[in-house]
């Protein structure tokens, strides 16, 4: 089974924010799970999803 993973380009597109705020979150352990494969950032979509959920059940608190 392949999973594709996404590029921070795809995920800040994806949550409508720009790339640099995506970069902000990862550095400050905000933002969804990332993970490295050699030099680049990537995130898995459940991971994003997840980050998403959380979001929305925090604010509904």
């Amino acid at each position: 089974m392949t999973i594709k993973l996404a590029s921070p380009a795809e995920v800040a597109e994806h949550l409508g924010v720009p790339v640099a705020t995506l970069s902000q979150w990862r550095y400050l352990r905000r933002g969804p799970r990332s993970i490295k494969v050699g030099r680049y950032v990537r995130y898995r979509w459940t991971d994003v999803e997840a980050w998403l959920d959380e979001q929305s059940r925090e604010t509904a608190a």
